[in-house]
């Protein structure tokens, strides 16, 4: 499977044969022709559009009667079209006005996504907070947050909070701001009390959970999910929490070059959370969020089989360029329009 450039022929093939299959069979008995194409605007990042929108998956779009126009940011948005659906990854405030006007002056065009929805995930202290108040002890396991702390002030009162709140260490810090920047994905462990003021604000501390260096990412594209594994930071013991002091530092630690889905581990540590509790928690997110393109990090608590953590989620992530994904993306988006249209049909 390759994660970065174009897809490859039998990758091609396994896209084909998943639209030949899905794209046109919409549930309740709905279908859309093959002759009524589907016309996406899209406004994303050059990072993005080179990732995601490559050439054979428009073309294999294109022979399904989906089309991808880009959107003209220097003209207004609602002279351009007709589009079915607006796919976007922006950020600004600019940005955010223009596509909420023009969600109110044409709901017969399907938005992916709110921004507000968006802009939800754009803060650490926020984005958690709907699984916080989630209650899914009772579904094959349970999911939860690990404790965490806002820091926004100077460095020197890090301690302070930290021993206020009862937080324990080794704790892992975050930027508290998610702008799509390699910097706001960095994370920092901090091993004791006094390197803590080495630390820059705004940031959350969360403590660190042992969870055998594996990360489950669950990318979740409309009601599909699909998870892949991930090495992530080894576990700390409390031998080593008594030796080690300091501040480390790590880049994005759950990039694709980091895929553990061939890795030879124990089974504890190997398997992915049970299904029933994925689809309970993407659907409860789906609807508190708002949001149908997004990803969670969850991790299992080490030594454990049922106890899990989500310590981040992404919208619309990078990783949608694994090809697995782009074939359900494609379905989601003329069924996503489909039941949008319906919808929007005035009842008898």
């Amino acid at each position: 499977m390759r994660l970065n450039g174009e897809i490859g022929e039998e990758e091609e093939k396994k896209v084909a044969e998943c639209l030949n299959t899905q794209a046109y069979s919409i549930s309740g008995g709905f279908s859309q022709p093959q002759s009524q194409k589907l016309v996406v605007g899209y406004a994303l990042t050059s990072k993005k559009k080179k990732s995601f929108l490559q050439p054979k998956l428009l073309c294999l779009a294109r022979n399904k009667g989906i089309f991808f126009v880009p959107i003209d940011l220097k003209r207004p948005l609602s002279d351009q079209g007709p589009f079915d659906v607006v796919l976007h990854k922006l950020s600004g405030k600019d940005w955010c006005e223009v596509i909420e006007e023009y969600r109110q002056k044409h709901p017969e065009v399907a938005v992916l996504d709110p921004p507000d929805g968006i802009q939800h995930l754009h803060n650490r202290q926020s984005m958690l907070q709907d699984v916080a108040d989630l209650n899914l002890s009772d579904c094959h396991g349970k999911v939860g947050v690990p404790r965490q702390l806002v820091i926004t002030k100077d460095p020197s009162s890090i301690p302070y909070e930290v021993a206020k709140s009862g937080l324990k260490l080794p704790l892992v810090a975050k930027p508290l701001v998610v702008d799509g920047s390699a910097k706001s994905h960095e994370l920092s462990l901090a091993y004791d009390q006094f390197s803590l003021t080495e630390l820059e604000p705004p940031l959350v501390l969360q403590e660190f959970v042992n969870h055998g260096a594996i990360l489950f990412k669950v990318y979740i594209v409309g009601e599909t999910i699909k998870v892949v594994r991930r090495f992530s930071l080894p576990n700390v013991s409390k031998c080593e929490l008594a030796k080690v002091s300091g501040v480390y530092r790590f880049p994005r630690v759950s990039s694709a070059s980091a895929s553990a889905d061939d890795a030879d581990l124990e089974p504890g540590v190997a398997e992915h959370p049970p299904r029933p509790l994925l689809e309970k928690l993407a659907r409860e997110l789906r609807r508190r969020l708002g949001l149908r393109l997004f990803n969670i990090d969850m991790i299992r608590e080490h030594g454990t089989r049922d106890v899990f953590y989500v310590i981040d989620i992404n919208y619309f992530p990078g990783k949608y360029n694994l090809f697995v994904l782009k074939p359900n993306l494609l379905y989601f988006l003329i069924r996503f329009r489909l039941i949008h249209f319906l919808n929007l049909l005035p009842m008898n």
